[in-house]
């Protein structure tokens, strides 16, 4: 950890080292979005339970939390627990944060199996129906 003046509002950096230490019940840290959270004296309110959060603890915990969609609430109250950011260097040894929710890029295989592909089913049914209906 890099030293800070108590009246220096600068950003604390941690190594990925460090925090990689940091995964017994009497520390437990964890990364998300690069910022570093100390979850320690959470371990027993996390309504999830303790267990899920020991098993991020020491690393990157960005997409597991990001794909649970946790509330605003809980957003908010995660925001007490930050105590700095990983290094810049050891940023890259980590996955990239996941965008936030509502930010997704359009992904053309939902956009593919969300239209597409019941227009050409309705399609089909109908030209079958016609067939059938004018066979009579």
């Amino acid at each position: 950890m890099e030293k800070q003046d108590k009246n220096d509002t600068s950003v604390k950096y941690y190594r990925l080292s460090e925090v990689q230490q940091r995964n017994t019940s009497k520390s437990t840290w964890l990364i998300i979005n690069y910022k570093v959270y100390d979850v320690t004296k959470f371990l027993e309110q996390h309504p999830g339970g303790e267990e899920v959060l020991r098993e991020q603890a020491g690393g990157d915990a960005t997409e597991t939390y990001e794909d649970i969609g946790h509330s605003t609430d809980a957003k908010k109250m995660a925001q007490n627990y930050i105590i700095g950011e990983l290094h810049p260097e050891d940023r890259p040894k980590i996955a990239k944060p996941a965008m936030p929710q509502g930010n997704h890029e359009p992904d053309s295989t939902s956009w593919w199996s969300s239209w597409v592909i019941p227009a050409l089913a309705a399609a089909v049914v109908t030209f079958m129906y016609r067939m059938y209906m004018s066979e009579e």
